[in-house]
């Protein structure tokens, strides 16, 4: 079941009432009166790291795209978009996935892969490079695999697996899978489009929320 549970104004009414509801999933607009969205998406995330970000905009730009992934957002929507997509990013972003519009996808990645070289995308927080194999793991990770699926497509063990995923995490300083599949796509391990030139959302066809998951949300009361 999808429920609101409030609207807010700015960024400053976002995160009081994240603090008094602990929401699973905040809409918020860049651009709001006062403090915008991209201000109070880092201290958001700060305090409440469970919550869920699908960032909203008229700004198709790759700056602004970009920024909001690198601030924590786990969604990037166009306001023009139609109700359908509205739908499919947040049952996408509920499920733990990166959402971006189909209309910004395929200029944000082309535009930022020209510019990651081979050697930037294994390296991790730190500068510290990943080896192949946890590349490898990573790349799995980020495409939906479990790790018993990952253990058996690389016939290592399932403990091993977990103590790749543990060492990736810790050498990224990343601490959930969300996190995981947002740096894949920000360095070029995995494409944040499918074949088609579709954005990853999982299972468009079922763009029914209610069918995935309870989710309650902050929603902004000026759209």
């Amino acid at each position: 079941m999808l429920s609101c549970l409030l609207e807010a104004a700015n960024g400053e009414e976002v995160l009081l009432a994240c603090d008094a509801n602990e929401p699973d999933l905040v809409l918020m607009d860049i651009a709001m009166p006062g403090m915008g969205g991209l201000e109070a998406l880092p201290e958001l995330k700060r305090k409440h790291p469970g919550t869920r970000v699908l960032m909203l905009s008229m700004l198709a730009s790759e700056e602004h795209v970009l920024q909001a992934l690198r601030l924590g957002a786990s969604g990037y929507l166009l306001k023009d978009a139609a109700p359908a997509e509205l739908e499919l990013s947040i049952n996408a972003v509920m499920r733990g996935e990166t959402w971006l519009s189909s209309a910004i996808s395929r200029p944000v990645v082309d535009g930022y892969m020209e510019r990651v070289s081979a050697s930037s995308a294994g390296k991790g927080a730190q500068g510290q490079p990943l080896t192949p194999r946890q590349q490898e793991v990573l790349r799995l990770l980020a495409e939906g695999r479990s790790t018993k699926e990952i253990a058996f497509q690389l016939e290592l063990s399932i403990k091993t697996i977990e103590t790749y995923r543990a060492q990736i995490m810790e050498r990224l300083d990343v601490h959930d899978l969300a996190g995981l599949v947002r740096y894949a796509v920000r360095n070029g391990i995995i494409a944040a489009l499918d074949q088609e030139g579709a954005p990853h959302s999982g299972d468009q066809g079922n763009p029914d929320c209610g069918a995935a998951f309870q989710c309650e949300i902050i929603w902004p009361c000026h759209l």
